[in-house]
């Protein structure tokens, strides 16, 4: 646990669900770790729950100003940021026939642009540190894909895509970027779906079963850690066995 002690960790989307059990598992192993989310009053009271050292500011990752602005008061509170991790992300589902511009301008924006800023946003001190890890939150509809999620799946798609391609740029400093893909986890996305569309999702989980939180955040743990100091551009699939 040593190895976490002087870690700073950047997560986005850190409110609830996957996003807030990445938090808790950095924070439980040492790490300090800021939280945000686009509610700034819902992001200072999230990690309230969380044992260790939690921080949460409000940040909409489509606002690259604000994205700025917070990345220039973590260095200010902490003077690093080793760990950043792009989970903040949103679904506008619909037929793609029926989607409006702005339905799938919106998950273009948060799911993909929101990347670009964050990941742009610490580079350079990663890049002044020579070292860093970057882990992008991604989804096994971005390689199947799914019906009436034409704009997700685009998004999850290309955030693979990004991930090949800033690890290329940036692994002679000493700096990963990796990809967490989850199946199907019991989030509040999940929980909207009926009985009988979870009865049938689960014939085609190989474990038969819907994904913790905490086993996506277990994941991205490791990631995260010294262990995997000589993995990059690297997709780690936690989806139960449904995409093989």
């Amino acid at each position: 646990m040593s190895e976490w002690k002087e870690k700073v960790a950047l997560v986005t989307g850190g409110t609830r669900g996957i996003g807030h059990a990445i938090v808790t598992e950095l924070a439980k192993f040492g790490a300090t770790v800021v939280l945000t989310g686009r509610d700034g009053e819902v992001a200072r009271t999230a990690g309230n729950d969380i044992p260790g050292s939690v921080l949460g500011l409000g940040m909409d990752v489509c606002d690259r100003a604000a994205v700025d602005n917070t990345v220039k008061q973590v260095l200010e509170a902490y003077g690093r940021i080793d760990i950043l991790v792009n989970n903040a992300g949103i679904t506008k589902d619909g037929l793609f026939l029926r989607m409006s511009k702005d339905d799938w301008d919106s998950v273009i924006a948060t799911n993909l642009s929101g990347l670009y800023n964050c990941s742009q946003a610490v580079l350079r001190t990663m890049i002044r540190q020579r070292s860093g890890r970057i882990i992008n939150i991604s989804s096994v509809v971005g390689l199947m894909g799914n019906a009436g999620q034409a704009n997700y799946a685009s998004s999850k798609a290309a955030v693979l895509g990004f991930t090949k391609a800033l690890a290329r740029e940036v692994a002679s400093r000493n700096i990963t970027v990796n990809a967490v893909a989850p199946g199907y986890v019991n989030t509040d996305m999940t929980k909207e779906l009926t009985a009988e569309a979870t009865s049938k999702l689960l014939e085609n989980i190989p474990l038969r079963r819907i994904g913790q939180p905490e086993e996506v955040a277990a994941a991205v743990l490791y990631l995260a850690s010294d262990d995997a100091n000589y993995v990059t551009g690297q997709i780690l699939h936690v989806n139960g066995g449904l995409y093989m």
